[in-house]
């Protein structure tokens, strides 16, 4: 049995249990559910914001870089044609003011090592842009 599991709860939601942790996230339908929770898309969409911003973490620790201002929106586009499917994603990342250029390199190329990025398909297009304020 794997880490996480996802069962079936009724009426359009499910919820993944992370059975080391005992931490449990639920999902609606968007279409046909409560939609109160989130929907399988947007954990996707957290997902690659969080893999980003974690991997940036990671290297701003080791250069005592303050990250705590930056956010990612992330925007997933589907399609039905022939079958649903992701077709694009959309990720606008907002950097906190006052970083030099070669901060801002290695913090993109930090982000860049996401895997989850690198785990969308050749025929979906994901775009990237980074905003600094300054």
């Amino acid at each position: 049995m794997g880490d996480v599991s996802t069962s079936y709860s009724g009426g359009q939601r499910c919820q993944a249990l992370k059975h080391s942790k005992g931490k449990t996230v639920f999902m609606d339908c968007p279409y046909t559910g409560e939609g109160d929770e989130f929907s399988p898309t947007n954990l996707v969409e957290g997902a690659l914001g969080g893999c980003m911003l974690l991997a940036m973490g990671a290297m701003a620790m080791r250069h005592d870089i303050d990250l705590s201002e930056a956010r990612i929106d992330t925007t997933i586009t589907g399609t039905d044609k022939p079958v649903m499917r992701f077709q694009s994603v959309d990720v606008e990342v907002a950097m906190p003011t006052g970083l030099s250029e070669s901060q801002r390199t290695m913090l993109e190329r930090a982000a860049d090592s996401c895997p989850i990025k690198h785990s969308f398909g050749s025929d979906i297009t994901v775009s990237v842009s980074f905003n600094y304020p300054d």
